[in-house]
């Protein structure tokens, strides 16, 4: 249950990290009406300043451990390289907060572990921002599984594209001092938890995979550019269950898509256009069975359509619908409402894969 947007914050936030990301957390925890933005921190005093203008100027400070010592904090917002995650954890869980953490959530397995081990030793909620799977497709899809609609699954196909000319991109490829180099899988290690935070609630702590990885853009003659690989192809199985996963950036239209497929029925999610559709079955005989299916998807691609729609009428239909509905959800764990809306043992898992597979990109065919 979330509180209504007209009744008084009851949590007081602050953000530690004031990047790019930092505007979408900021702009959330106004827009969930739970919490009170009444601090901001950053290394870079302009940075925090700014972020403090935009959004109805917060206390400012460079150092984390003078805004927790002068504050009272609920719950802090982790929007920081990763690298620096473990650190900022620890000094804000020893200070009672509530820690909400932007993905990836940590460089490594043992890292993660140590970030867990720690809140739960505090009592406090720790959260990650895996966003896409509280947009609307993605709930569509909790819905259908936890019904078991589709049967048990058998196989997921994720296919996530990263842009390297929109903003993100460019910013990396830019600067070979930025902090996407230094992680230990690079590029993918930024976006791997789109693709695994999917799908991990149906992976077992078993679990065997296979990829290639390769870098398809040209040299540039920079040796820390040219050492960051841009295609990936992924296959995972646990148990009966297996994972294949294209990461590509330079697939066009950029891809960002889930297909499920179970043992009752299937689904495509297309998380850009915010669409789920089952698959069309081919129920008549010959070739009139094959006249109809596209009619179907039409007409189910339509009501998606219709939907949206009626969502951006009554202002529902916004960029950072997944992120809005998590942070509320988070927010009722803080608040002792419901569970935490991430698992922390999926939390571990999808850290414990991304480490398999860097062992593997570090051991190339």
């Amino acid at each position: 249950m979330n509180t209504p947007h007209n009744s008084a914050p009851r949590l007081r936030a602050a953000i530690v990290g004031c990047g790019k990301i930092a505007d979408a957390h900021a702009e959330q925890i106004r827009a969930v009406g739970r919490a009170e933005l009444v601090a901001v921190c950053d290394r870079e005093p302009l940075m925090a300043e700014q972020l403090s203008l935009r959004f109805g100027e917060p206390a400012q400070y460079t150092d984390l451990g003078a805004l927790l010592a002068q504050q009272r904090i609920d719950v802090l917002h982790v929007a920081t390289p990763p690298g620096a995650h473990l650190p900022i954890a620890r000094q804000a869980l020893a200070a009672g907060c509530h820690v909400f953490m932007e993905k990836p959530f940590a460089p490594t397995a043992p890292e993660a572990a140590e970030i867990l081990r720690l809140a739960a030793q505090a009592g406090r909620q720790i959260g990650v921002n895996y966003l896409y799977n509280f947009e609307s497709p993605g709930l569509q899809l909790e819905q259908l599984l936890a019904t078991q609609a589709l049967g048990e699954p058998v196989h997921f196909d994720v296919a996530y594209g990263y842009n390297l000319a929109g903003d993100y991109g460019v910013a990396v490829m830019a600067d070979p001092a930025h902090w996407v180099h230094s992680l230990p899988g690079k590029l993918f290690h930024n976006v791997l938890d789109h693709v695994l935070a999917k799908v991990v609630a149906h992976l077992g702590d078993d679990f065997a995979l296979e990829l290639q990885a390769f870098r398809r853009r040209p040299a540039s003659g920079n040796p820390v550019l040219d050492a960051l690989n841009d295609e990936l192809r992924l296959l995972i199985r646990s148990g009966d269950v297996t994972v294949s996963a294209l990461v590509s950036a330079h697939g066009r239209p950029v891809a960002h898509s889930l297909k499920v497929i179970g043992t009752r029925d299937s689904v495509e999610l297309d998380y850009a256009c915010r669409t789920l559709v089952r698959s069309a079955r081919q129920s008549q005989p010959s070739a009139v069975g094959r006249l109809f299916p596209p009619w179907v998807q039409a007409l189910r691609s339509a009501g998606n359509g219709a939907r949206n729609a009626l969502g951006f009428a009554r202002s529902r239909f916004h960029f950072f619908e997944g992120m809005r509905v998590l942070l509320g959800r988070f927010y009722d764990a803080v608040e002792g409402r419901g569970p935490a809306p991430v698992a922390p043992a999926d939390i571990l898992r999808v850290c414990r894969i991304i480490d398999a597979i860097v062992v593997k990109l570090e051991r190339p065919l």
